[in-house]
């Protein structure tokens, strides 16, 4: 790890793909998880052990949720250390994430009690399932210190554009979680268990994989020089950035489960069909995540070069790249959209009802090109009060437009009102990067 500038090489469209690629690789393999958890237990002949992974996973997952914004605050701030050559700095910033990561780990496994019951009272199920779940979170639970500290490991990588380490980690957790899966659950028979049990292993493996990874940054003094790791006005200025992105993500949170719930109001064949385009925007959203992330890699260490010029360019290189892929999701979605309706749901009131709206998803990908890019950008320049501010904004506008729309166009209003929110949020943001670039210039 030198001190030399990271910003020193030319942006160029190889580079922005050489982030993006394997983080599109690697999102692929997201999904494919969940179907083989699903798949592996699914042999069991009883449909409560399905139910409880499905809900045990969306738990655990809600929870390990909040703390995204490690992800995103740690690639910002270390992307920008990087483009000012403090390699001190870049190793510091992993020691603070990996620190956070295993102490909100430990945190969740003291209160495990306390989550486990206030999930149930939330979502109430019967108590086979209940009892299956609860099997497997507290299993699971005891791996969050991993989990969680993945989100700092992920970051930091992305912010060197070391992407292909990311994949590979990705991978490895993957490999290991399947090969377990089918070991524990079908030649040992564990059920339930089985699976939380090659899910623990395997986020316990993919930390240390991840810190092998990271490797470099341990032979730099810096990685535990205290006094540094612990600096006030560091870690001051660590938590607003993770604080603002925060609260940014419970209100985007909060969109989308009002949009759930507000839903629910037109009937279940409604409600089930807006369930079944989420997955459109979701994988969009996976799709588009190379090109932001590109843009918090490249933009952070122009950023933390004042080089106003070469943030610009990473700004405009890489939404170029990712209009062109909302583009083409667009079309895939109007050409294939109705087959893959099909393939998500076997109810045909369902999928009558999912292909009224479908032109709402045929529109999104090149909606959220605006948004998911100026989030990478302001995520890069660690300009986190405008992410919350607008995206404050973006809520409240949302919810005007679902309580006028709504009346007059049912749940075709309430895709407007939420649509609307995709323009507020980019649109706002649009507006606030002049503010950046000038911030840039002062350095």
């Amino acid at each position: 790890m030198t001190d030399a500038p990271v910003d020193a090489t030319p942006i160029t469209n190889r580079r922005v793909l050489k982030i993006a690629i394997p983080i599109l690789l690697a999102n692929v393999t997201i999904p494919v998880l969940g179907a083989v958890d699903t798949a592996v237990v699914g042999q069991i002949p009883d449909a409560a052990p399905i139910a409880a992974v499905g809900v045990g996973a969306v738990i655990l997952s809600a929870i390990y949720w909040v703390f995204g914004f490690l992800r995103m605050g740690t690639t910002g701030l270390t992307s920008q250390a990087a483009g000012r050559g403090e390699a001190g700095e870049v190793a510091a910033l992993l020691t603070r994430a990996l620190m956070i990561g295993l102490a909100g780990g430990v945190f969740f496994i003291l209160i495990q009690p306390l989550l486990i019951w206030g999930a149930f009272r939330l979502s109430p199920a019967s108590g086979e399932v209940e009892g299956l779940a609860e099997t497997y979170m507290r299993i699971r639970i005891w791996s969050a210190p991993a989990a969680i500290a993945m989100y700092g490991i992920t970051g930091w990588l992305i912010a060197q554009e070391r992407t292909r380490e990311v994949l590979w980690i990705q991978l490895i957790m993957n490999g290991v979680n399947v090969g377990l899966d089918l070991l524990f659950v079908l030649s040992f028979g564990w059920g339930v268990a089985g699976v939380a049990w090659a899910t623990f292993i395997a986020e316990w493996s993919g930390l240390v994989f991840g810190l092998w990874m990271c490797r470099e940054a341990f032979r730099h003094s810096a990685w535990r020089d205290w006094a540094r790791v612990f600096d006030r006005i560091k870690l001051k200025r660590m938590a607003v950035v993770n604080t603002d992105i925060m609260i940014r993500s419970l209100l985007l949170q909060g969109i989308f489960v009002s949009f759930l719930l507000l839903g629910g109001r037109f009937g279940d064949v409604t409600l089930a069909a807006n369930q079944v385009l989420l997955q459109f925007l979701h994988i969009t959203g996976y799709a588009l995540d190379g090109f932001a992330f590109a843009a918090e890699a490249l933009v952070g260490q122009a950023y933390g070069a004042a080089a106003v010029a070469r943030v610009r360019r990473a700004a405009v290189l890489t939404s170029m790249w990712a209009l062109g892929l909302g583009v083409f999701m667009a079309l895939a979605f109007w050409a294939f959209g109705p087959m893959m309706i099909d393939v998500m749901t076997k109810a045909p009131e369902v999928q009558a009802e999912a292909r009224s709206y479908l032109p709402w998803m045929i529109a999104a990908p090149v909606i959220i090109v605006g948004l998911t890019q100026f989030d990478g950008i302001f995520i890069g320049a660690t300009r986190t009060a405008d992410m919350r501010n607008m995206m404050f904004v973006a809520f409240v506008i949302y919810v005007v437009a679902a309580w006028m729309l709504m009346p007059l166009m049912q749940n075709h209003g309430l895709w407007l009102a939420l649509h609307i929110s995709f323009i507020a949020r980019a649109g706002s943001l649009a507006l606030r990067y002049p503010a950046l670039e000038r911030a840039a210039r002062a350095g």
